[in-house]
């Protein structure tokens, strides 16, 4: 689930969509795929994944790798642990912080709290979604 990239907005609070770009079909490292992203006000980001093991991990740079992001699963009696991670790569400039506040709602200083946020919402989403079947 987490690898389709075309379903992220089932769960994501703040990604509404992502489509796979440039001929990529699905999730193999170098493929790139587009998010569109939306808060207080919407953006894109151009993702290149960097990790797709099936069952273990899936994993992607965001932009020209400003931030990575990766899911990495675990199998469970139940069925599996999702776990999620980021990691802010390199932090914006004066316009980077300044449109991240435009987007977001959030300033430069609070968006780490707002991500962690965001993916405890994710993770609630999508914990339903593989519930449900």
């Amino acid at each position: 689930m987490v690898s389709d990239v075309t379903r992220v907005g089932e769960w994501s609070p703040e990604t509404k969509s992502a489509e796979w770009i440039d001929g990529a079909t699905g999730p193999v490292v170098g493929a790139r795929f587009k998010g569109h992203n939306k808060r207080k006000g919407p953006w894109n980001t151009k993702c290149t994944v960097t990790a797709a093991d099936p069952g273990k991990r899936f994993a992607f740079d965001v932009g020209k790798g400003e931030t990575r992001w990766a899911y990495d699963l675990a199998p469970t009696a139940d069925g599996c642990e999702v776990t999620e991670s980021f990691e802010i790569v390199k932090v914006p400039g004066p316009f980077g912080r300044w449109s991240t506040k435009l987007g977001t709602g959030v300033t430069w200083a609070e968006r780490e709290g707002d991500l962690v946020k965001g993916m405890e919402e994710t993770l609630r989403r999508l914990k339903a979604a593989a519930e449900r079947g």
